[in-house]
């Protein structure tokens, strides 16, 4: 149905003067409030409207035009629905992707806190990319650009919904002049042999063969905390990460490894006779946690690493009272300058340095990509490679390696 321009101020009467021409006479309006309304109906069979003033007609008469033209080439958005803020809608979005509470949970809270409060109020209908740009110049001196860029992947996708539940035409932040947080091009750079086995031996006895884990097998932390022993296959020499220990509504809960994918790792030998000794002077603990989510059924797990008053181990406690104090002795970081002070800050030197160590050592030692990237966990192999391509042998190590190889066998045959 065509849009028409009712002028408010003026009604027709059926009455024609002696010329033959329809009368037109004041309305009760005349002189009041907005004059021209540009009237259409939607697709959804509903009537709407625009009003203008007095002298803008033409202009009401572009409007009508531009949106009848955008519901022929399916641009076409509601203008009720544009009025919806960013927050409102997000809000509701989240509540409707199914995905995994704690991922709703997380996504929530990095919104809550780094996106909201800078265009949470802003109407859908009026967001142009140069807004996204402003957000992302805040976001980038506020957070660090790999924790950023997570956030503006979410705010990125809540606004893809929009677009395609109708809120939206097009994606602002889709426009070529919008960046995601720049990220330092920092490559990982593994720790030596020496320093995994100092970090080691200067953690307490019953946190010890977590290391062994982690540089041995690979294991992020919260699956090292959250290792049973069912979970070990001595006689298959195999050790099934099925499983870890998080958090979910500041509750620990068991659940399965990041991204949901379980995965079987060789057990190494030394790694083994670790774990044994480990058992025999700490025997595993029985802990009863909920599954998946803080309200999820009861689980029950025997569980390796337990704290000394017998609970299961906090990361943040394990961080401060037992790492941290381990990375001083071993000299990855300095000590406090006064006692009671907080630990210098040790992104780079988390546990996580143990896995950055166990996939040197397996692309140093020849083993392929993919079998890295299958014991690491790594949803794909393109992930591991974009991490540790520049760890890996080039053609011409391997070439000097393999001639200096044929060379010493020859040598020694003379």
């Amino acid at each position: 149905m065509a849009g028409h321009i009712q002028d408010r101020w003026f009604k027709t009467e059926n009455e024609t003067d002696a010329d033959g021409k329809t009368t037109r006479v004041k309305t009760d309006r005349h002189g009041k409030g907005l004059r021209y309304r540009a009237r259409y109906v939607g697709p959804d069979g509903t009537e709407k409207s625009k009003s203008f003033r007095d002298g803008q007609k033409r202009l009401a008469e572009k409007w009508l035009s531009n949106t009848e033209a955008d519901m022929g080439s399916g641009q076409y958005v509601d203008p009720r629905a544009a009025k919806k803020t960013f927050q409102q809608y997000t809000e509701k979005w989240l509540s409707t992707l199914g995905a995994d509470p704690n991922t709703i949970e997380s996504m929530n809270s990095q919104l809550r806190l780094h996106a909201f409060p800078y265009i949470g109020s802003r109407p859908l209908g009026s967001f142009k990319p140069e807004h996204i740009r402003e957000w992302v110049a805040e976001l980038e001196a506020s957070v660090p650009g790999s924790y950023g860029r997570i956030i503006y992947a979410n705010v990125r996708s809540a606004l893809s919904a929009a677009v395609d539940d109708g809120y939206l035409s097009r994606n602002p932040v889709s426009a070529r002049s919008v960046k995601p947080p720049a990220v330092d091009a920092k490559r990982v750079v593994p720790w030596s042999v020496e320093r995994v086995f100092a970090v080691q031996e200067a953690l307490p006895d019953r946190y010890q063969a977590m290391a062994d884990l982690g540089a041995g097998c690979g294991m992020r932390q919260g699956e090292i905390l959250g290792i049973a022993v069912d979970a070990i296959d001595f006689e298959a020499d195999t050790l099934h990460v099925v499983q870890q220990l998080k958090l979910s509504g500041s509750k620990p809960v068991f659940a399965l490894p990041k991204g949901g994918k379980t995965r079987d790792v060789p057990l190494p030998g030394p790694v083994a006779d670790a774990l044994r000794a480990h058992m025999k002077q700490f025997p595993p603990v029985e802990i009863t946690l909920p599954w998946k989510t803080s309200d999820g059924p009861k689980t029950t797990r025997q569980i390796l690493f337990t704290a000394p008053i017998g609970n299961h181990v906090w990361r943040t406690t394990l961080n401060e009272t037992a790492w941290k104090p381990a990375l001083v002795k071993a000299g990855v970081i300095p000590e406090p300058e006064t006692k009671g002070d907080d630990y210098a800050a040790a992104r780079e030197h988390g546990m996580h340095a143990l896995r950055h160590f166990y996939a040197s050592a397996l692309l140093d030692g020849g083993e392929n990509i993919k079998a890295v990237s299958e014991y690491l966990g790594h949803s794909n192999a393109a992930l591991t490679l974009r991490i540790y391509a520049h760890l890996m042998p080039s053609s011409r190590e391997r070439t000097r390696k393999a001639i200096a190889t044929v060379y010493d066998s020859a040598s020694r045959s003379l």
